[in-house]
């Protein structure tokens, strides 16, 4: 029996805004789709490798790759730092989305990269480069951009796009990020 294209055709999915919760939603898609036994990776754009989170600790048992790739909150590296882990994430993103070899491709805080404006990232990653790729990958391959401040751009190449609204947290009463919870 040969399915309809709705069902074999890959969804380009976008979680952004200022709320909570955007990589949590994504992660659960990537764990849905484990479930069912589909190959998911996550490429993170701004987490660094040299901190530990509760996701990755999770993701690993499940076997779906993840690779922490950035350099950490912007203000904390130099640019050049930066620059060189968004590079390194890009080359990385567009080997594993080209490869053919999963269901489902989560970029982390892409959106985040793409909307720093303390340095310059347009020669390392642009907007035109990301719809380019969506526009290359495989047919059936679903892929996830999360982080805030997502290019109207791609919201519009988006099949999906949820954002994220911030009602209350308790960060604005001072309370730091708590471990299984933040990270």
């Amino acid at each position: 029996m040969r399915l309809p294209p709705h069902k074999t055709k890959g969804r380009v999915i976008v979680y952004t805004g200022d709320g909570k919760g955007k990589t949590t939603a994504a992660l659960g898609l990537a764990i849905r789709a484990a479930g069912r036994g589909k190959k998911a990776a996550v490429i993170q754009f701004i987490k660094s490798p040299e901190r530990t989170y509760g996701e990755q600790l999770i993701l690993q048992k499940l076997g779906i790759e993840m690779y922490p790739m950035g350099a950490g909150f912007t203000w904390t590296k130099t640019p050049e730092a930066h620059r060189r882990a968004l590079k390194a994430a890009w080359e990385l993103t567009q080997e594993k989305v080209l490869s053919g070899m999963y269901d489902l491709m989560i970029l982390d805080e892409l959106n985040n990269a793409l909307a720093i404006e303390r340095f310059p990232v347009d020669d390392i990653i642009s907007v035109q480069q990301v719809l380019q790729l969506i526009e290359k990958r495989p047919p059936a391959l679903h892929l996830v951009i999360t982080g805030r401040f997502a290019k109207r751009e791609i919201i519009e190449a988006a099949d999906i796009v949820t954002e994220m609204k911030l009602v209350k947290h308790d960060y604005e009463q001072g309370v730091t990020a708590m471990e299984g919870i933040e990270f």
